[in-house]
């Protein structure tokens, strides 16, 4: 058996704190972008897709938790979620509800194949 590698920070209420913050900034940044400087929700989702994958590679890249790797990949997921939401509602007609629930499976999904492993 291969031992775990630990390349999360501890879960205490000082990091739902963070996360809280995090998904704040996503939601501020994504409008920011989109509607503030012009580059609209498809311009605005490619570029911070493509940040994210890079972040998200040096994430897996890592042995042990670093902070900074961490919440900059933290950050980019609520930016880039926030982006595909807006271009699903406002691009493509889907309402929210319909967004939440797919989404909502697909998060509970991903948790029971988590817990699985």
């Amino acid at each position: 058996m291969r031992p775990r590698l630990n390349r999360v920070p501890e879960i205490t209420a000082v990091f739902w704190i963070i996360k809280i913050l995090a998904t704040t900034v996503g939601e501020t940044v994504a409008d920011y972008l989109s509607y503030s400087l012009n580059l609209g929700l498809a311009a605005t989702s490619y570029i911070m897709g493509a940040l994210l994958l890079v972040a998200l590679g040096n994430q897996f890249r890592l042995r042990r938790y670093v902070p900074s790797s961490y919440w900059l990949v933290v950050v980019l997921i609520s930016i880039v979620g926030t982006l595909i939401t807006d271009r699903l509602v406002d691009e493509f007609g889907v309402s929210l509800v319909t967004t939440t629930v797919v989404f909502s499976i697909g998060l509970a999904a991903v948790f029971s194949v988590w817990y699985a492993n």
